[in-house]
């Protein structure tokens, strides 16, 4: 008899388990519930998940609570007050208008050049590729000189973690420099603090989230023979891996919703301050949004995905993260990364909501 399967503890913890899908197959039964433990209730059913996010009642951050109490007063607070997908109503309004005229001066082509320029000249720096690639290629788009870049990347990677809900004060204070030398880069840059603390915010989602889909999607191509073989035979079919990814096992695994007042939230009666843990990944493999959501299928129909959010908190950069990726998938394929080796010993990062593999070791790389 074969032994049990494990399964995570929660949903938080199920973000860096080796496979957390079966536990949120079971969790997609219990659409919207409350977790006791964890003090949340947890939507998890794609029709769940979209009813708090479309909900007038629940807001991105607590509104007693606008900036984590830990970045109050700094740097770090300073960027974080401004971002667009930490503010609702008019402030959000404002923000999003501002990210968008930003976005809309970066074209397809313009993107693609920068991101296949970068990968080639990052290819030889493992472990941080995943992480340096989105980084470099978004900031030399918004106009940080080629000098700034590796500077850029490294403090992107000191201010993620402070950001991060479960931040240890060492990351926090290391978070607070990196915050402080991101707003000298880009004050030069651009005119008012809503858009330097939104081009900064642009850099820590693609850091993130981009690094995710790009580990993510070399696990997909190490454990999917056929799908590796079909894009080595046709190199075109990458993106709509990529697509499939996000669906499949996508970087952004959960989000937050804050209640603002009591009233109805999926068809559950709430309390003015309670929060919801919105688990995008487990409505990524709800049968009723995508059949046979256990089937990885780069050419799936009416494919439905979450992972970017929905309404008007919905990620604008989806568009730019799949060029970045596409871009770091084809430089690693091409320098004959072994996607198998990576895959059969993949760990992710310690994160409360993106599922991120860790390093990508020189030893996944041929022999010169």
């Amino acid at each position: 008899m074969a032994p049990e399967r494990p399964f995570p503890t929660d949903p938080i913890a199920a973000v860096t388990f080796p496979d957390p899908y079966p536990f949120y197959a079971e969790l997609v039964a219990r659409p919207l519930y409350r977790d006791e433990a964890l003090g949340l209730w947890v939507a998890t059913s794609a029709e769940a998940v979209t009813a708090v996010l479309a909900s007038d009642l629940c807001r991105v951050r607590p509104p007693s609570e606008p900036v984590p109490r830990a970045l109050v007063g700094s740097p770090a607070g300073e960027i974080f007050r401004h971002l667009v997908r930490m503010n609702d109503g008019p402030v959000h309004d404002s923000c999003r208008r501002a990210v968008s005229a930003m976005l809309r001066k970066i074209g397809e082509t313009q993107a693609a050049a920068a991101s296949r320029q970068w990968a080639g000249f990052l290819a030889d720096e493992l472990p941080g590729f995943h992480f340096h690639l989105p980084v470099y290629t978004v900031a030399s788009l918004l106009g940080v000189p080629p000098d700034g870049l590796r500077s850029a990347a490294e403090w992107m990677g000191d201010l993620a973690p402070a950001l991060a809900p479960a931040s240890t004060p060492e990351q926090v204070e290391r978070g607070q420099a990196a915050a402080r030398s991101l707003l000298e880069l880009f004050r030069p840059l651009y005119e008012g603090d809503v858009i330097v603390a939104n081009a900064i915010g642009l850099l820590f989602q693609a850091h993130d989230a981009t690094a995710g889909l790009i580990g993510n999607a070399l696990v997909a191509l190490g454990t999917h023979r056929d799908v590796r073989e079909r894009v080595a035979a046709d190199p075109d079919l990458l993106s709509a891996v990529l697509l499939e990814v996000l669906r499949y096992d996508p970087p952004v695994q959960n989000t937050r919703r804050f209640v603002a007042r009591d009233g109805v939230v999926a068809g559950q009666q709430m309390r003015e301050g309670e929060a919801v843990l919105v688990v995008l990944a487990a409505a990524n493999r709800d049968p009723t949004a995508n059949e046979g959501p256990e089937r990885f299928d780069p050419f799936r129909k009416e494919r439905r995905i979450f992972t970017f959010g929905a309404g008007v908190h919905a990620c604008p950069g989806e568009a730019l993260a799949l060029t970045i990726a596409r871009a770091g998938v084809e430089r690693l394929l091409l320098d004959g990364f072994d996607l198998e080796r990576f895959a059969a010993t993949v760990t992710y990062r310690p994160s409360a909501n993106v599922r991120i593999p860790g390093g990508l070791s020189a030893g996944e790389m041929p022999s010169p």
